[in-house]
């Protein structure tokens, strides 16, 4: 007699929105703690008695937090769960930002940013997977998008109220005030966010063999990740250099008083294109990553020969924007995927690297300032973006593949995200 089998349909799991604009919160106040000292310098440099070039230096140090403790840290945490680093993270942003708040010693105040940007390099390495995770593959690039949406919505809008707040009140109060919203972003991932395991264990270490850079030195050698990584501090230095010195650059252009404008542009066109990539990435991964490296790369072309036109350099901004604004997104994404069981270790080394293109910029673009003038910043921009395109374009096959749905060590997404 012949039996039927009844099957019960998997029920579609909802889209995690509440749990992402937790994240998005959390990535809104690693971004905006980076940025927000250039927009209360003259105030902070009064405060601490320093010049507004050594307070200044609150970036970078900042920067520096990141890139030298991302990794050691990923590997000495390997063993906890993702949610307890992820509050740990965020108590540390709240820690430092009241201590630069009432500090009003400058050595002290370098102590407090270089922690809190080992705090942004533990968050770093792990928001993005975490997004990830949250959801199946087919949704993975539309939470990223919604996570990753908290850099511009801080460039565009968090750093230009923090500057006004600082300017109305006084320059502490922007600090306070993010001290407040890392607590109550805290208070947020404790209650939605569900727990995720530590990432699962290498061969070496199940045989009793930890591996004490946390997998570096192997995810290096994972197919994919090395192309990534390049892209990344290639992208990355560039954006950095226009970034830092758009104002210098259009105050030599004769639009000075368009810097404002320019820049809000910029930011809401990186908003356009958040959005944007988050429909895109999952299955257009690699001509998004292609695509926004030739829209920066036009607007380079632009900046380099039409400096001097008000309508062409907001043009210019837009199409910074829109090339721009995903980049996290899909370099964060396109790592994750390389490096499958290392994703970790391969999240470590972007966020070490991205933080040491950012120095790095700022380094180069002054360099090519003082030496050749602003007019050679956006050719600079346009070299460096020449092999984003070559190894981009090379990386078919791992790294920017044509067709996204299996990571570098064969692991289906979810799993291979944190």
């Amino acid at each position: 007699m012949a039996t039927t089998q009844l099957t019960t349909p998997v029920p579609r799991r909802a889209f995690p929105l509440p749990s992402l604009l937790a994240l998005a919160t959390a990535v809104f106040v690693t971004a905006l703690t980076e940025n927000l000292p250039a927009g209360v310098l003259p105030g902070m440099s009064r405060a601490l008695g320093v010049s507004e070039s050594a307070a200044g230096q609150t970036v970078t140090v900042y920067a520096i937090g990141s890139a030298v403790t991302a990794i050691p840290l990923t590997a000495a945490t390997a063993a906890w769960s993702r949610k307890r680093l992820l509050l740990t993270a965020m108590a540390g942003f709240a820690v430092a930002n009241t201590v630069t708040a009432l500090s009003a010693n400058y050595p002290l105040t370098l102590a407090a940013r270089f922690l809190a940007g080992v705090a942004a390099g533990l968050a770093w390495a792990l928001l993005a997977g975490y997004a990830r995770r949250l959801v199946p593959v087919e949704s993975q690039g539309r939470a990223m998008a919604v996570a990753m949406a908290g850099v511009p919505v801080a460039l565009s809008v968090g750093v230009p109220v923090g500057t006004f707040l600082g300017r109305a009140l006084a320059w502490r109060v922007p600090f306070l005030a993010m001290t407040a919203l890392a607590v109550a972003v805290v208070g947020w991932i404790a209650a939605l966010l569900p727990d995720q395991p530590p990432p699962g264990r290498s061969p070496a270490a199940d045989h009793g063999r930890p591996e004490p850079d946390g997998g570096v030195r192997a995810a290096l050698h994972v197919p994919g990740v090395a192309p990534v990584l390049t892209v990344t501090v290639l992208f990355v230095l560039a954006h950095t250099i226009l970034f830092t010195y758009v104002s210098p650059f259009l105050d030599r252009a004769g639009l000075g008083g368009a810097a404002d404008s320019v820049l809000l542009v910029f930011g809401l066109a990186s908003l356009v294109s958040v959005w944007l990539t988050g429909v895109h990435i999952h299955r257009r991964l690699r001509r998004l990553t292609i695509g926004g490296a030739l829209l920066v790369a036009l607007t380079a072309g632009l900046l380099g020969l039409w400096s001097h036109s008000a309508p062409l350099v907001h043009l210019a901004a837009l199409l910074w924007g829109l090339g721009w604004g995903g980049a996290p997104t899909l370099l964060q994404t396109a790592v994750g995927d390389a490096g499958g069981e290392r994703a970790d270790a391969a999240q470590a080394m972007l966020v070490t690297l991205w933080n040491a293109a950012m120095a790095g910029g700022g380094v180069l673009g002054g360099l090519v300032l003082g030496r050749l003038g602003t007019g050679a910043l956006p050719w600079t921009v346009l070299a460096l973006l020449l092999p984003v395109l070559a190894v981009t374009l090379a990386a078919r096959r791992h790294g920017f593949p044509a067709t996204r749905g299996r990571t570098g060590s064969g692991v289906a997404g979810p799993q291979a995200g944190v």
